[in-house]
């Protein structure tokens, strides 16, 4: 049996955080994933590989006994030792955490020999346990955009195919559960994670944003054009208004989970956006105004 180097194969180094384990696997996993590479075994066969390095590497028990294992390799190799004489049974269904085992092959994956040798025994015995039969899970991307309206992932587990509605209203962190979806017939929960929340800052079910008005808009009033999920909406500026003023659209935040035609409000901050040039009449009347006391 062949030893694997899943830092390698992540493209990371051995001493990398799991921030950074987690961007590689992400990055490897969106080029390698089999819906981009149909009929591609030599892609498939990379996206098992990373999946299952991934596996062993977000896991901080797995991946104690996976570095104490890779030190004794290492030290056996460079004292001359050939791969077939390793004693690797000192080694079989080693650690590994129970609960939560992240099941990353859920699109058609598997694990290599290797894996089932080392880690085996502790995922078949996490697999017999009623919290675990709760816990596959599987991370999925979308956009700010399918958060606020909702969105459908297409996933192949179990030799089937099955469509996954995603609701309006969910945030990072959130998990979707697909019944019956599991390796072993349990249910899969997809770990909701959005990609680009852009301009908007939520906080709750309410949305924070920020627009950018000409000082003459501010000065003298005027509708202004802001920004919303939903598409720009007009927004009634008085005269006199003061930068950093924040304005209230009630029902212009995200959906509630639970009850989607129910939206939180979208808070609005002004800033002053100053003209670089002034024309001549311009700077006249400014300069009128300036000696004017408030």
């Amino acid at each position: 049996m062949d030893y694997k180097d899943y830092y390698k194969i992540l493209g990371v180094d051995r001493k990398a955080s799991a921030d950074d384990i987690r961007k590689a696997y992400r990055k490897l996993a969106m080029q390698h994933h089999p819906d981009k590479n149909q009929n591609d075994k030599k892609s498939e066969e990379k996206f098992k590989e990373i999946n299952e390095a991934y596996q062993v590497l977000s896991d901080a028990e797995k991946r104690a006994r996976y570095d104490q294992l890779g030190s004794a390799y290492s030290d056996f190799r460079s004292s001359g030792g050939r791969p077939g004489d390793f004693r690797w049974d000192d080694w079989r269904g080693a650690g590994g955490s129970g609960g939560n085992v992240n099941m990353n092959d859920v699109f058609g994956g598997g694990f290599s020999d290797f894996f089932s040798a080392i880690f085996g025994d502790a995922m078949r015995s996490s697999m017999r346990t009623p919290q675990a039969a709760q816990g596959y899970e599987q991370e999925v991307d979308i956009t700010f955009d399918e958060a606020y309206h909702g969105a459908v992932r297409r996933l192949q587990t179990n030799g089937r195919k099955l469509q996954v509605n995603i609701p309006a209203g969910v945030k990072t962190g959130s998990k979707v559960r697909v019944a019956n979806a599991g390796p072993d017939g349990s249910d899969l929960y997809l770990m909701v994670n959005i990609t680009n929340e852009g301009k908007f800052e939520r906080k709750g079910q309410d949305l924070y944003t920020t627009s950018t008005l000409s000082v003459f808009t501010l000065l003298l009033g005027g509708d202004a054009d802001v920004e919303t999920p939903t598409g720009n909406v007009k927004l009634s500026i008085p005269a006199g208004t003061q930068p950093d003023q924040v304005f209230r659209l009630a029902g212009r935040g995200m959906p509630h989970l639970k009850d989607p035609k129910t939206k939180g409000d979208l808070f609005v901050k002004l800033k002053v956006q100053i003209p670089k040039y002034l024309s001549s009449k311009q700077r006249e009347l400014i300069e009128q105004a300036s000696i004017i006391k408030f």
